[in-house]
């Protein structure tokens, strides 16, 4: 057969013992072979499967996928709050309700509650250490506060403790610090109407609402309206001056 004839003038020699020709003189080549042990072709994907490796990060993959669907079908915390080795406690959006087990025949007169601003204490008079004593997340209205002793028909004796939050549109993550956390993006609110709510309660969760709506829309919030309004106002009470360069943040 005859030679191949180099495609740029080069020299085509041809190897004496094998008969075949090497065109390696006959200049750069355009491209070379990619090498089998640093990547495979779709080929042989498909004719060989999966390499272990491939199929570990396939398996890898899957599983964090499984996790993400996970949670975002995990239920919501059990009463926007959770179980701790002290008790249970529960939330709504303007308070928090605290259920303290006490041993069966305990009196009101036999408990030392002291509920203030930023901690909470739950003890009966004369035991080794107090139930609860610790550092409340968040601040609370101490004049608004109370706690009950309540008996249930088995005898079981609790401290139910109410809570009013400083905060009143603010979910905790915990009743006291350092107990487990719950995810607040997953609490459910009560289906309460904004006229239940006093006035600068019902303001502050009216301008929140605007505020997330204008934000999804890509528009600007209440604060950044006023701010514009402001602007305009000053710009047009002086016309004289030159407003072309300036930078408004």
């Amino acid at each position: 057969s005859s030679a191949p004839a180099p495609s740029d003038g080069g020299v085509v020699e041809m190897d004496a013992t094998t008969g075949t020709f090497d065109a390696s003189a006959a200049g750069p080549q355009t491209s070379a072979p990619a090498s089998r042990e640093v990547s495979r072709t779709s080929t042989e994907v498909d004719a060989d499967g999966p390499t272990e490796e491939e199929k570990a990060k396939m398996k890898t993959k899957a599983k964090a996928k499984d996790d993400d669907d996970g949670d975002d079908k995990a239920p919501p915390p059990p009463g926007n709050g959770g179980v701790t080795p002290w008790g249970v406690w529960t939330q709504q959006l303007s308070e928090l309700q605290l259920q303290v087990p006490v041993p069966a025949g305990t009196t009101s007169k036999q408990l030392d509650v002291v509920i203030a601003r930023r901690h909470l204490k739950v003890a009966v008079k004369g035991a080794a250490a107090p139930i609860v004593d610790g550092d409340l997340s968040k601040k609370v209205v101490v004049e608004e506060c109370f706690w009950t002793l309540e008996e249930d028909a088995a005898g079981s004796k609790e401290v139910v403790i109410s809570l009013q939050k400083d905060n009143k549109v603010e979910w905790w993550k915990s009743a006291i610090e350092g107990d487990p956390e719950i995810d607040t993006q997953r609490v459910q609110p009560e289906n309460s109407k904004l006229s239940d709510l006093d006035g600068e309660t019902r303001m502050t969760v009216e301008k929140m609402m605007f505020d997330q709506r204008q934000k999804a829309m890509g528009k600007p919030t209440a604060d950044e309206m006023g701010k514009q309004d402001i602007l305009e106002k000053f710009m047009k009470a002086h016309p004289e001056m030159d407003f072309s360069k300036a930078k408004f943040s």
